[in-house]
């Protein structure tokens, strides 16, 4: 999902991003990393993914999701008719942490102004946090069994730079739990029904009823919680 604009600004602003992460020392990250994974994708996206942080094959190639998890990304991309070219991706880490471990406090908060500036410059319209630490980062109190696949009851536009936040489950945890794979798939159908009503709402032509289709309560699943 893509708007028509003059991306030479967006692009400078994330170049100079990728620029500051690559040389940070922020935390004890900076000395165990390859190298800074930025994160990549259209300058002129409306749907941006936030991760968690690079894998050890991100943290070799440079590049967000480019392992397994990086893969079935893809996959469900094209199962809405999107290819990462016109999306943006990226972690709210930028290195990887020693043996994948969850990212610490301290270093989430270090890369905190890195994630801002890149959604300053974006301005997506719909933010997809994939797994329970991405997501903690936008609704700290949110559990992502009761929030996936819609959009985020409680979030108000301007408290994550003008986006509506959509909780997913992480594509690495539909490879580690199976039975989440079908629950993914169709949070992402979600997903696409909603940027689609979104888009023709903004041009003046969803229907009441087709913006109503999309859920925005939280619910209840008996599935526990995953990455």
């Amino acid at each position: 999902m893509e708007r028509a604009t003059t991306p030479n600004r967006i692009e400078l602003a994330l170049a100079s991003v990728a620029r500051d992460a690559s040389t940070c020392s922020a935390c004890g990250l900076s000395e165990t990393r390859t190298q800074a994974v930025p994160g990549e994708g259209s300058p002129t996206a409306t749907l941006v993914f936030v991760g968690e942080a690079p894998g050890a094959r991100e943290d070799l190639v440079g590049r967000p999701f480019v392992g397994a998890a990086g893969r079935l990304l893809d996959d469900l991309l094209m199962s809405i008719s999107l290819r990462r070219e016109e999306v943006f991706i990226l972690n709210m880490v930028k290195c990887r942490p020693p043996e994948n471990r969850n990212p610490q406090r301290s270093e989430i908060a270090a890369c905190a102004p890195f994630l801002t500036r890149q959604l300053q410059a974006l301005q997506p319209r719909v933010i997809a946090t994939l797994g329970r630490h991405a997501l903690a980062v936008f609704a700290p109190n949110a559990k992502i069994a009761e929030v996936h696949g819609r959009p985020y009851a409680q979030t108000e536009r301007e408290q994550h730079h003008g986006a509506v936040l959509f909780p997913l489950y992480h594509p690495a945890a539909a490879l580690h739990n199976g039975s989440l794979r079908p629950t993914l798939e169709r949070d992402m159908a979600a997903l696409r029904a909603y940027l689609s009503a979104d888009t023709r709402k903004g041009a003046g032509e969803a229907t009441l009823r087709e913006v109503d289709s999309v859920p925005t309560r939280p619910r209840s699943e008996t599935t526990g919680e995953a990455e």
